[in-house]
């Protein structure tokens, strides 16, 4: 219980930000519906005791199944089980992603059903399975992330010159979504897994971290891909918000919650279901440990199940409305600094970065702060929705005139950074773009694409989680240069 209580403060500390900063807002510059303010504190609350229940769950139940699994896979020392658990894996846990369904679902209805949501969701998951097979081979036979990432990236970019702009913005979106809070801590814990049999610790340490980031780089792939060779014609949309005329303050929060079980049920099962089938064929836990796994997980789902019933209920309307006023104030740079504050508040509330940055600490023996890769990922992500607030603004500014040279230094940084760091910088890069950012930050954003005169709700309404999953390359790569030269030696 005093874990509990423990994970509950830290918590609170860092959902407070945001909703004091609404609170405050609503007061001066964008004065909203009282209900929907008062469904955003009673949405608060729901994600306080969602995200504390969750990751406890996370951290008795879905950490050591990954951790476990991964080094079952690394024990049998066979290229094709390392692949066919990766391909498996991979699809399985990706399709069930409740983040990905969320965004698949924002596609589906700003384009009013020309890129359907199933589409999305299976073309992305293909992508992660392929991509996750190989980061998982990249561990075990010990191929430099550095290397890997830059041939997968400049993949990308020439995928990229034959991409739409409107794909080209969903492609890299789709990558920061479907790394969310049901996949990251299982993929974390299975690099971990694999990782720690190593009998070199430095190698075993660098290697914990970079499959996360590898994954994801197959849904930016896939997405292009069907985007080449299935074209569509340029894409209509607009908002087309629907507005929630309950009289009763509570009936969003029940109208949620029958379809946010299900998703997150069907998010656990193919988890349950592959930790079943392993203790009975390779783990063969005592019963008083797999009693405390299947307490974790029933943990991780009732904690996920309110955390999104917050989310989804309580912030995403009220992110919207946000937008659509902050765009409508004469002094347009209220919806940048707006833009900026969020993103920093926001990414305190990510239950993937909890998970990470607990992970970082573990795995570095505490050599790597958590409050200091908590900062840097937090104005990271911070820069990140001010400059998509910024594309809004500016018609001529498109988004791969962010991409192309944040990439390149990217990449650029993984030659001269200590590699420890090139791993969690990219792998943050898929964490800060949670289960929040797809839905209160994506909720801003397309509010205010769709108001502002000029901007398009598709073409600028997305592309900010693509700009919240590339901050963090770059600035958690610098964070490691300063640890380099601060020690004088590589991490």
């Amino acid at each position: 219980m005093s874990v509990l209580w423990s994970k509950l403060s830290e918590v609170i500390v860092s959902v407070l930000p945001i909703t004091v900063i609404v609170v405050i807002l609503n007061f001066t510059i964008a004065s909203l519906d009282l209900s929907l303010i008062l469904r955003f504190l009673i949405g608060a609350v729901f994600i306080i005791i969602g995200l504390s229940i969750f990751l406890l769950g996370v951290d008795i139940g879905i950490t050591p199944i990954g951790r476990h699994m991964g080094k079952t896979i690394a024990k049998t020392n066979k290229l094709y089980m390392v692949i066919v658990a990766g391909l498996f894996l991979g699809f399985f846990i990706s399709i069930a992603e409740p983040d990905l369904h969320i965004l698949a679902g924002q596609v589906e209805l700003v384009t009013s059903g020309n890129i359907p949501q199933f589409l999305i969701v299976i073309v992305v998951s293909i992508g992660i399975a392929v991509l996750l097979a190989l980061g998982l081979v990249r561990i075990v036979y010990n191929i430099p992330l550095f290397k890997l990432l830059t041939i997968l990236y400049s993949i990308v970019f020439i995928l990229a010159l034959f991409t739409s702009r409107e794909f080209l913005a969903i492609s890299f979106d789709a990558s920061g979504a479907t790394t969310g809070a049901m996949t990251v801590p299982f993929i974390l814990a299975l690099s971990v897994g694999i990782s720690v049999l190593k009998k070199d610790s430095k190698a075993s340490e660098k290697d914990s971290f970079g499959l996360v980031a590898i994954a994801s780089v197959g849904a930016i792939v896939t997405v292009m891909l069907m985007n080449i060779f299935s074209p569509t014609d340029e894409l209509q949309g607009g908002m087309e918000q629907e507005h929630n005329e309950s009289d009763s303050l509570f009936g969003p929060f029940l109208s949620e919650a029958g379809h946010i079980i299900q998703e997150v049920f069907l998010a656990l099962t193919p988890i349950i279901v592959i930790f079943l089938i392993f203790q009975k064929v390779s783990f063969k836990l005592s019963k008083s440990n797999f009693r405390k796994i299947i307490t974790g997980l029933v943990f991780t789902f009732i904690g996920l199940v309110l955390f999104l019933i917050g989310v989804n209920a309580g912030f995403m309307e009220l992110g919207t409305e946000l937008g659509s006023s902050l765009a409508m104030l004469d002094n347009k740079a209220y919806i940048v600094i707006v833009g900026l504050i969020l993103g920093i508040v926001t990414i305190l509330a990510e239950p993937a970065v909890y998970v990470l940055t607990h992970q970082i600490e573990d795995v570095t023996s505490g050599y790597v702060k958590r409050r200091v890769v908590l900062t840097t990922l937090a104005i990271g992500v911070g820069i990140a929705v001010s400059l998509s607030m910024l594309r809004i603004l500016i018609p001529e500014l498109q988004l791969w005139h962010y991409l192309l040279p944040g990439y390149l230094l990217a990449i650029g940084l993984t030659y001269i950074a200590p590699k420890l760091f090139v791993g969690i910088a990219f792998d943050s890069g898929g964490v800060a773009s949670g289960p929040m950012t797809a839905t209160f930050i994506l909720a801003f954003t397309q509010g205010a694409a769709g108001t502002m005169e000029g901007a398009d709700v598709i073409v600028d309404g997305f592309g900010m989680i693509a700009m919240v999953a590339l901050t963090p390359l770059i600035t958690l790569q610098i964070l490691g240069l300063i640890f380099k030269f601060k020690s004088k030696k590589e991490v």
